[in-house]
């Protein structure tokens, strides 16, 4: 796996961005995450070393645009470029996870068709107002590979409406010490309806203030994938 940051910074935009870890550790360094620039990484997946080979070697999967959104406004004079760079890149696969899918058609490039086949879309979605809105969007659009990321998960949500053609459900709480509690129930709620659509799940970590059987658990950061992983109760069809 690898990772591609070609720029940094992003805005607050939903219920979910209230304890953004993005914006806290910025915070901590003095940085403003509100001013979004380009990194010094943005050619990254077309970089080669001195004998003529790209440094990102073939056949990973490349984590796009992960301390911000691919498809912020900030970004359109830049996101050609990154485009082109994915094209050239055949042989890589990306994945960007994003609050914005709304801006979607507005941000593809003139050959998307009905998608690239080495770029994976993932619409986030934190409670039920907010799947309800972006996943109706995301039902419609020309895209290949499509996962739905509910983290943090902040309320119980139904997806059972919106899971045809997704190959992936990932579902986690909130890291923070003010975060809102993630309910073990909500979790297997959505284990259920990707089991009877036949969709993957995975619960990628717990909240730092968790419920299970009606007890209350605060857990440090460092346990909250572990402990995810314990549960065991991931699907892979």
């Amino acid at each position: 796996m690898a990772r591609w940051d070609p720029w940094r910074g992003c805005h607050r935009c939903s219920e979910g961005c209230k304890f953004c870890y993005i914006h806290k550790g910025d915070q901590k360094r003095g940085m403003d995450t509100n001013q979004i620039v380009k990194t010094e990484k943005f050619y990254a997946p077309v970089e080669k070393d001195k004998k003529g080979n790209y440094k990102i070697k073939p056949g990973q999967l490349v984590f796009l645009c992960f301390s911000t959104d691919f498809l912020i406004e900030e970004a359109d004079v830049w996101r050609e470029e990154c485009w082109n760079m994915i094209k050239e890149r055949s042989d890589l696969t990306f994945l960007f996870l994003t609050k914005r899918i709304e801006r979607f058609m507005d941000c593809i490039p003139p050959d998307w068709g009905e998608g690239y086949d080495n770029v994976i879309v993932s619409c986030t979605v934190e409670n039920q107002e907010r799947a309800d809105f972006r996943l109706e969007i995301f039902d419609s659009l020309p895209i290949k590979h499509k996962n739905i990321v509910c983290q943090p998960m902040i309320e119980e949500i139904d997806l059972s409406a919106h899971l045809e053609d997704i190959e992936l459900v990932v579902v986690g709480g909130e890291s923070n010490r003010n975060a809102r509690p993630l309910d073990y129930n909500w979790v297997l709620a959505v284990r259920s309806q990707c089991a009877a659509h036949h969709v993957n799940f995975e619960f990628k970590q717990c909240g730092t203030h968790f419920i299970k059987d009606g007890k209350s658990y605060t857990l440090q950061v460092r346990e909250l994938c572990s402990q995810a992983r314990k549960a065991n109760i991931n699907l892979i069809f």
